[in-house]
């Protein structure tokens, strides 16, 4: 009968087996294994400082280039426009970059008849009869009704209507008188369609309208639509360039584009929301006006970087 005492003497053969197993294991391999697991960290350690750095060196180099752009901005842009009337639209995806297009177009010496603020309400499909109704109430004896789209569009047929009211006519006919002008502006923004910014003092030759990405929720298509139907009929009045944030997804630079009329009409910048691109809205409207070309502009597909400078 094996006793306590073997019991003992087993156990602590066994403990003391696994315990020089141990020491001895971990001294053989205490020297590679850790010297490998440095080796490791130690080149990890370095990519990370590689890739910061790189980092650093890119956010650095795209400051640069805006200051750059600033700075060739106060030597393209003065008097390229001077004595031109130039009104600003701003949709409601487009105010980030309103005030960045706003300075540009000011460095050209353009004569700013006023600043426009779209808003949400005016391309929700849900107000499509109240605007319809609207541009009824809101015409003027020197903005009528005469010459409307009526095929139903409440945002094209509205857009119609402030179009005739803020920019110059077509085909000779004379601007909008001050007080109807203000007073068609007051109605919409009584209603809460749009947001005078800047008082507008003029009937304008010109319109940049800014806007930014397509919209994404349940009404994206129609809203996107909408605002194309804002476009186009402020493109009949006068010359018309869309600054927008990027040129795909449905929004409003992507359908102009698509669009093989609207396309030759309008000019289009696609990296708006930088100052390279807020800088060649200002030259592809000062080309626009001057020489009657129109371009298409920015980092897209089929996108010409800048306008070509002519003598």
């Amino acid at each position: 009968m094996i006793n306590f005492r073997y019991h003992v003497v087993s156990l602590t053969a066994v403990f003391l087996a696994l315990a020089i197993g141990l020491v001895v294991g971990t001294a053989a391999l205490n020297g590679p294994v850790a010297d490998s697991l440095k080796a490791s960290v130690d080149g990890l350690s370095k990519d990370n400082q590689q890739l910061r750095q790189s980092v650093q060196n890119l956010e650095k180099e795209l400051e640069l280039e805006e200051d750059f752009a600033a700075e060739v901005a106060q030597v393209m842009l003065p008097g390229t426009l001077t004595g031109r009337r130039v009104l600003v639209v701003v949709l409601p995806s487009g105010r980030d970059q309103a005030d960045g297009i706003v300075e540009m177009l000011a460095t050209t010496g353009a004569t700013m008849t006023g600043r426009v603020d779209v808003q949400e309400k005016l391309v929700n499909p849900e107000n499509n009869s109240a605007l319809m109704e609207l541009a009824v109430t809101a015409a003027r004896p020197t903005v009528p009704t005469d010459g409307l789209p009526g095929n139903g569009h409440g945002v094209e047929t509205s857009s119609a209507l402030l179009a005739s009211a803020l920019l110059d006519r077509t085909a000779g006919g004379t601007p909008a008188s001050e007080s109807d002008r203000r007073a068609v502006l007051k109605t919409y923004a009584d209603e809460g369609y749009l947001n005078v910014e800047e008082p507008v003092t003029a009937a304008a030759e010109a319109v940049v309208v800014i806007s930014g990405p397509p919209y994404v929720d349940k009404d994206a298509t129609a809203k996107d639509d909408s605002v194309v139907k804002v476009v186009e009929q402020f493109d009949q009045h006068a010359h018309l360039v869309v600054a927008g944030n990027g040129s795909a997804g449905g929004n409003v630079v992507a359908q102009v584009r698509a669009d093989p009329a609207l396309s030759q009409t309008i000019s289009t910048v696609d990296n708006a929301n930088t100052i390279q691109g807020q800088l060649v809205t200002a030259l592809a409207l000062a080309e626009q006006i001057t020489t009657d070309v129109v371009g298409q502009y920015g980092v897209g597909t089929d996108a010409a970087l800048l306008p070509k400078l002519r003598q």
